[in-house]
């Protein structure tokens, strides 16, 4: 009796442990749980369906010209994603707030413009967090796309990021228009090759703006559909 009684104490035991171990896995918070190789977690690109094709404009400067860059997508009759970053956002809410008020898309670009891939999960979380309250704040718009800056991560950023209830956001191409000031050389990269699923990566600057109307209009003649970057990777 003596023997069957420790018996299932011990099964008991053991019992216990397995349900702590599950629950454990279960009720973990997802955020800062791996869940598989961090190439996996990130997204560079769309699937193509329905031919979708987004251009994204990371802001941390260049106000001056978006109001034309705004007019261009209105000409069109498309809508974009604007990452913005949280300092810009601050000194600029007017602007902030016409990007929102015409039906664009607005995503987490970070507060200070800091690389990522350096700072720690706490420091992750600070800078994406901070710049989600302000846009939420002057907006009222709560942003689930964060596009690292200068398209710095590590795992911290991913963790983070995936804590926070975003999605991390990169490229497939990109426009390098913050350094080529060729209206040329930034259609060529934006639309030569241009397939469905890509997120094409531009900033708010002269030579972006004077390029956009062309691009635009070579993905109309290619059968792409411009749409904003959560329903082209949805």
């Amino acid at each position: 009796m003596k023997r069957a009684t420790a018996l299932s104490v011990c099964i008991n035991a053991v019992l216990a442990l397995i349900i702590l171990a599950v629950g454990a896995v279960c009720f973990f918070p997802a955020g800062d749980m791996p869940a598989g190789n961090i190439e996996e977690r990130v997204c560079y690109r769309g699937s193509g369906d329905g031919g979708r094709i987004s251009l994204m404009f990371n802001v941390y400067g260049g106000e001056e010209y978006l109001p034309s860059i705004l007019d261009t997508l209105d000409l069109f009759g498309v809508k974009a994603t604007f990452f913005i970053g949280g300092c810009w956002a601050d000194d600029h809410t007017k602007i902030l707030r016409t990007i929102v008020s015409r039906g664009h898309e607005a995503g987490n670009h970070g507060y200070f413009h800091k690389y990522q891939d350096k700072l720690s999960l706490a420091a992750n979380k600070e800078e994406i967090s901070r710049c989600h309250a302000l846009v939420k704040a002057l907006t009222g718009v709560e942003m689930q796309l964060f596009a690292p800056p200068s398209g710095a991560y590590s795992e911290n950023t991913v963790n983070a990021a995936e804590a926070l209830g975003y999605n991390v956001i990169m490229w497939s191409k990109d426009t390098i228009d913050w350094r080529d000031h060729d209206p040329s050389l930034i259609y060529r990269r934006a639309a030569e090759g241009a397939e469905a699923g890509d997120l094409v990566l531009m900033h708010p600057t002269k030579e972006t703006a004077e390029a956009l109307p062309s691009v635009l209009k070579a993905y109309e003649e290619a059968g792409l559909t411009q749409s904003v970057v959560s329903q082209t990777i949805a």
